[in-house]
């Protein structure tokens, strides 16, 4: 009815007061929170880095490892270390080892999808700044790569 027409026609105004005020509570308090773990972020940060500048400052001193990734190495090896007697065995918790993956005449293998995947991811990240930043990584992709093997075969290797 026209009536009920024009009664809603002037509460838009009123709706719309309501609505801008429901998102700027809404966005002050999504900030606030943001602000708060940003800060919380930070201080875990510090409290990483100070625990693994103690136990293990070389592992941080190499090329392309930061304060989280050595980190999360760290967790991987746990406080255990006899059980990693070898870097396969290491490689093999952090789901890095070669499966096969090979049909007909071609011969490839492919990762492990077991194991640790935030090692795993670790252990990408440093490859790849190591990748960027060290002659030495960049020497030896580019001896196999001269192998035939594909960057992204040299990466995992």
């Amino acid at each position: 009815s026209p009536k009920s027409a024009l009664k809603w026609a002037a509460s838009i105004p009123h709706r719309h007061r309501n609505l801008e005020a429901a998102y700027r509570i809404s966005l002050k308090s999504l900030a606030r929170r943001y602000l708060e773990l940003h800060d919380e972020i930070a201080e875990l940060d510090l409290m990483i880095k100070a625990i693994v500048e103690e136990l293990a400052p070389e592992l941080v001193a190499r090329n392309s490892i930061g304060h989280n990734g050595a980190a999360q190495l760290l967790l991987t090896a746990g406080d255990n270390p006899d059980r990693l007697k070898s870097e396969a065995s290491f490689a093999a918790l952090c789901g890095v080892t070669p499966v096969p993956a090979s049909s007909g005449k071609t011969i490839r293998h492919r990762l492990n999808r077991g194991g640790d995947r935030a090692a795993n991811s670790a252990l990408h990240l440093i490859a790849i700044g190591r990748l960027r930043t060290d002659e030495k990584t960049r020497a030896y992709v580019a001896r196999r790569v001269a192998e035939g093997h594909s960057k992204l075969e040299v990466i995992r290797i």
